[in-house]
């Protein structure tokens, strides 16, 4: 179909109002405006090209490749097309394609030396993988790292001055002098901290894949989501909401890890508070809590730098034992990600999940940790090109079919801190404020009091935090795309 002048040029404005809110981090109106201008003018590579990058920012990494794919295809000599696609590629892990969009990058413009050492650092990573598959131990012959640890091998040395587990209790004053220690940049030694994983391996392994949570009358329960990393904003949340207690429960709900410079902080922190009084604070998995993401988004590179190789694994055989969904009393689904693939799926279903694993590419597992909701009714694509997204229609059916009243999700960062869906059935709650130093989002948690559970959304900011950057840890390569 002919584009017409008026409209070329009318794009063109569209696409450089869309450029000043990309660089103003604002990427959802970025998108809206590249979306504006495309209809004006589909066959602009640039402006699918632009907006695969904002996809990119949003972790909408299948968007990102749709739309760098059909960049390609209109000029396929652009190379921005194939940078951008590569770079949704290596943030989704899959090497080996975005080793084939960096090669051709290189082809287009052999002389770009930008070009040559994000190709040298792709390659760095395919021989990396190459590598680590032919080493690996089938999932049969594999040993628990946690059995190999013997604490009593662990020296403390005497002018160690940090928080200290005295005896087999990790106390409260225990985990308030670490949050302190923390705070003041001091790592924990080495040995408590294996202690607190090792402690909370076996309260995770005792309990189901899917958790029911009971909340008594004229009590109340605070249900938190994403944190990634982000310490000082975890300590916020309980300067505003309290401590952790029996009396005074939280539910964390995925995600604690990755991206944030201060994962491991955050991760001995709720494994302490855990240990302390497992009913205090309630843990799920999120899609992050996985072997993949964490080479990838920084949390590998942090264990590895503030502790040891082998916390690295042991962290990730404990991220494998914890559930997957909760429930509270008998009303409110709690879970990372979303809904399913299929409707029918029963909480019987869940709780009959084997979760001991990395989070496999398909089923049940997958979808609870990576799908989102979506406006329109049934069920689309996913924007991450993992899971899916799924309607109002689904979510009703879901609820109806469970004799549930309200789905609590995470995994989606927005503007307010929180998202109310679907006729007031789903709710998404995000709890790291100023996303990765660049968003401007608040963060939200939600306070429900027993026996009415009304959701009551409590929005907070970003505090300040040491002049350390988000992904500070990660892979090379993500940094440079950052």
């Amino acid at each position: 179909m002919a584009t017409d002048n008026s409209n070329i040029s009318s794009a063109e404005e569209i696409k450089q109002q869309a450029n000043e809110a990309f660089k103003a981090n604002k990427f959802h109106q970025a998108i809206d405006l590249y979306t504006k201008a495309i209809e004006l003018n589909g066959e602009n590579a640039v402006y699918w090209a632009n907006r695969a990058f904002s996809h990119t920012k949003l972790e909408e990494y299948g968007s990102a490749i749709q739309d760098a794919s059909k960049a390609i295809e209109i000029d396929p000599k652009y190379s921005k097309g194939y940078y951008r696609r590569g770079a949704a590629y290596l943030a989704m892990g899959k090497f080996k394609e975005a080793l084939k969009d960096f090669q051709q990058v290189k082809r287009i413009c052999p002389n770009d030396p930008d070009a040559s050492k994000k190709l040298k650092e792709c390659e760095k990573a395919v021989m990396k993988l190459k590598f680590e598959e032919a080493i690996s131990v089938p999932a049969s012959k594999q040993v628990s790292v946690a059995e190999t640890i013997d604490l009593q091998t662990i020296d403390v040395e005497p002018q160690y001055a940090g928080a200290r587990i005295e005896g087999d209790v990790i106390t409260l004053d225990f985990v308030k002098k670490m949050m302190d220690d923390f705070k003041n940049q001091k790592m924990l030694h080495k040995r408590y901290a294996f202690e607190i994983v090792l402690r909370t391996r076996e309260i995770l392994m005792a309990l189901p894949s899917l958790v029911d949570i009971n909340v008594p009358d004229g009590k109340h329960f605070t249900v938190c989501g994403d944190v990634h990393g982000q310490f000082f904003d975890l300590l916020n949340i309980f300067e505003l909401n309290g401590l952790p207690s029996e009396e005074n429960p939280y539910l964390f709900n995925g995600d604690f890890v990755d991206r944030g410079s201060f994962s491991v902080e955050v991760i001995l922190t709720l494994f302490a508070f855990k240990c302390m009084s497992p009913s205090a604070i309630h843990l799920s998995r999120g899609n992050h809590e996985s072997k993949s993401m964490n080479k990838i988004y920084g949390f590998e590179g942090e264990v590895r730098s503030k502790l040891s190789d082998k916390c690295v694994e042991l962290f990730a055989e404990v991220f494998c034992y914890l559930p997957l969904a909760h429930v509270i009393n008998e009303k409110i689904f709690v879970v990372h990600g979303g809904l399913f693939s299929t409707d029918g799926v029963k909480l019987s279903d869940i709780r009959a999940i084997d979760r001991f694993c990395e989070p496999p590419e398909e089923g049940l597992m997958c979808e609870i940790l990576w799908s989102d909701p979506q406006p329109n009714p049934g069920r689309g694509p996913s924007k991450r090109g993992v899971g899916l997204s799924f309607g109002g229609d689904v979510t009703k059916r879901f609820l109806k079919d469970n004799n549930l009243d309200l789905i609590v999700r995470s995994h989606e960062v927005k503007d307010e801190g929180y998202e109310i869906e679907h006729d007031g059935k789903l709710i998404t709650v995000f709890s790291a404020p100023n996303y990765c130093d660049q968003m401007g989002n608040k963060g939200a948690f939600i306070r429900f009091e027993a026996p009415a559970m009304e959701p009551k959304i409590v929005t907070f900011s970003a505090v300040p935090h040491p002049d350390v950057k988000p992904m500070a840890y990660a892979s090379n390569f993500l940094r440079m795309f950052n």
